[in-house]
């Protein structure tokens, strides 16, 4: 098979991190035992074993960003692979994404497991490694190989397991693979976690040089993520994929939901957790943006829920993709999230990275709990317009007309979606009083629609990629970016995660569920779930119920989490991509220059998924080279 037969030298990209530890793989090493000659080159191979984590960064190379149903690209740029990929106009002959050979947008990631390998296997041949590197750069490169295979089940379901490198003299034979049944794949990351945790160090010690690199809390949430994967229904008790068989008879796909893998997940989660507060990461609160200026609190909460994401390495990022930056260039996740605040012409940046209407829908009221369910929203009317009035200010310019469903709704959405006539802090002026920008997106005006590249489709970017620090120039014709890496786990993921697997062992959510849960609500100024329900919803009841309470915990990470990849990967998870991605996908009308007509509903595409969506297909080609590999379910 054409993933296997590899030569040892891979040279890895330049600039890995921001910092001198991971730089290129010197030219002059030939073979492997020039590779572990020494500490110096041993640890350049280290560097190799993560320049295959995956791109996160933006929509070309991760498809959790335009690839679901989250965010959306105009049509013009519909070939690009996010595009392609929520279109669903995947296929066989060359899938998009494809981490299993490395095409379209994909690495191969059969080739990082095998140089994970070769590092483990020669290892301990450097002779001028002390004893603690060794254990530490093993449990690494362990690690990566975990992640590496755990990214792949997610992809593709049942998998091979790659525990050796193949010798590149292996007969043709050898080298024809089978998929390992899905509870073996689940079962062989969780090993390689549970060994590299044992091993990594509690946090980083020289951050100035090593912030990125595994520590015990990383690898810990990761194994929380791989636990509640396997407990899911995607994988627990999913009968639509039991005839998945191989060659000889195997069965891939469990088909019997085993209640056990919940008690398993939150068992991890809580550990994760544990070690997470140990090594003093904490939710990010209001009074951690410091600023100079003197603000509301509003603002300075709307700041503090922004900076939760974009701060770098702040205390409750537990691990950020130092591969993956979010930053320059009009194509570039800020670039394309920022709306233009001086005018039309004035066109540093794409600004069209649309937020559905859906997702604008999904979060909260003000009083904590859906705008559909909350009893003094006028959810009836929420597409018509009224006009801001003195105690909006802080988040809609005063005096400004703009749709009902933009007023009276929780922080999060103020911090993580920008819209016609909204304030938006920063860019230089911190006065949030009188002289604060706000967004002008209407036809003629300098936030509408450029041309057919530069939209958005629905009148929502999203404002949550956006670095506060980021700014245009004097004139507006210049984008300066302020840079972070991409956030790949924050606590309050693992609190949310921790809340739905407790809800799923208990016949009733218990106290410890509404615990962890209200944690999250609480840094973003709401009340906890039976209060807020209790007072405002239309279903007091809800939050009593094991059913209703799942529905809770689902909606709020789908707010919490999102823009970050979760929704994407949930959805899969929790076997709703059916319900929710067979909706229509809507928006404002953002060619018109009037606001009645500006504010009326317009669909601009309607997604459809099957049931064999949930997998990516093996490219073609490889099912023809080694027989040995059966197609996913309806590819």
């Amino acid at each position: 098979m054409k993933n296997f037969k590899i030569l040892y030298l891979i040279i890895m990209v330049a600039g890995l991190f921001s910092c001198d530890y991971l730089d290129v793989v010197p030219d002059n090493v030939a073979t492997i035992e020039n590779a572990f000659t020494d500490r110096y080159n041993a640890e350049k191979y280290l560097a190799t074993c993560y320049s295959f984590l995956p791109s996160f960064a933006g929509y070309g190379n991760n498809p959790t960003v335009a690839g679901g149903d989250e965010l959306w690209l105009p049509d013009r740029v519909r070939t690009q692979n996010g595009p392609t990929l929520a279109r669903h106009n995947q296929n066989v002959t060359s899938p998009k994404f494809d981490y299993w050979t490395g095409n379209t947008g994909g690495k191969n990631l059969y080739t990082g497991i095998r140089v994970c390998n070769i590092l483990l296997e020669n290892l301990d041949g450097v002779p001028d490694l002390t004893e603690e590197e060794r254990i530490r750069w093993k449990a690494e490169a362990k690690f990566l190989k975990a992640y590496y295979h755990f990214y792949l089940i997610r992809m593709y379901g049942p998998i091979h397991i790659t525990d050796k490198s193949l010798d590149v003299s292996s007969s043709t034979e050898a080298i024809k693979l089978f998929r390992d049944p899905l509870n073996d794949c689940f079962n062989y990351v969780i090993s390689l976690l549970d060994e590299a945790i044992e091993e990594l160090p509690l946090i980083i010690d020289k951050q100035k040089t090593e912030l990125g690199r595994i520590t015990k809390p990383i690898a810990a949430a990761i194994k929380a993520r791989v636990l509640m994967t396997s407990a899911s229904p995607l994988f627990n008790g999913n009968s639509d994929f039991e005839n998945l068989v191989d060659s000889e008879g195997t069965k891939l796909f469990p088909a019997t939901y085993d209640p056990a893998k919940w008690q398993q997940a939150a068992d991890a989660c809580k550990v994760a957790i544990d070690l997470a507060e140990e090594a003093s990461f904490r939710l990010y609160q209001k009074e951690d943006y410091l600023t100079p200026f003197e603000l509301s609190d509003t603002t300075q909460m709307k700041m503090a829920l922004r900076s939760r994401f974009t701060e770098r390495w702040n205390k409750e990022v537990i691990w950020a993709a130092s591969t993956s930056i979010v930053g320059g260039g009009r194509g570039g996740l800020q670039g394309a999230s920022q709306p233009r605040l001086f005018s039309l012409e004035a066109n540093p940046v794409q600004s069209n990275l649309a937020v559905p209407m859906k997702i604008v829908e999904q979060y909260y009221s003000k009083n904590g709990v859906p705008i559909n369910e909350d009893s003094t929203y006028d959810y009836s009317n929420r597409f018509k317009t009224r006009v801001s009035g003195h105690d909006d200010r802080y988040f809609i310019k005063e005096g400004e007309e703009t749709a009902i469903v933009n007023f009276d709704r929780e922080f999060r959405f103020y911090t993580d979606i920008s819209f016609d006539r909204c304030i938006w802090f920063g860019n230089g002026v911190y006065d949030d009083e009188e002289n604060a920008w706000w967004i002008k997106a209407r036809t003629g005006e300098p936030g509408a629609v450029y041309d057919a590249n530069d939209r958005t489709d629905s009148g929502y970017l999203p404002k949550k990629y956006v670095n506060i620090e980021t700014e245009f120039n004097a004139d507006g014709t210049q984008y300066r970016t302020e840079n972070y890496p991409f956030p790949l786990v924050r606590l309050a993921d693992l609190y949310l995660y921790y809340a739905e697997a407790l809800n799923e062992i208990n016949d009733i959510p218990t106290d410890e569920v509404y615990h962890y849960i209200d944690r999250v609500r609480s840094r973003a100024g709401l009340d906890g779930v039976v209060d807020s329900w209790k007072n405002f919803s239309i279903y007091p009841e809800k939050p009593s119920t094991k059913d209703g309470m799942r529905e809770i915990i689902h909606r709020e990470r789908m707010i919490e989490l999102s823009f970050e990849g979760a929704r994407f990967w949930d959805l899969r998870r929790w076997k709703l991509c059916y319900e929710y991605l067979n909706q229509p996908l809507q928006g404002w009308s953002v060619e018109e220059k009037e606001a009645s007509a500006y504010y009326t509903l317009n669909t601009f595409y309607v997604q459809s998924f099957t049931v064999r969506d949930y997998f990516w297909p093996i490219k073609e080609e490889q099912i023809i080279l080694n027989p040995n590999l059966v197609q996913n379910v309806g590819w």
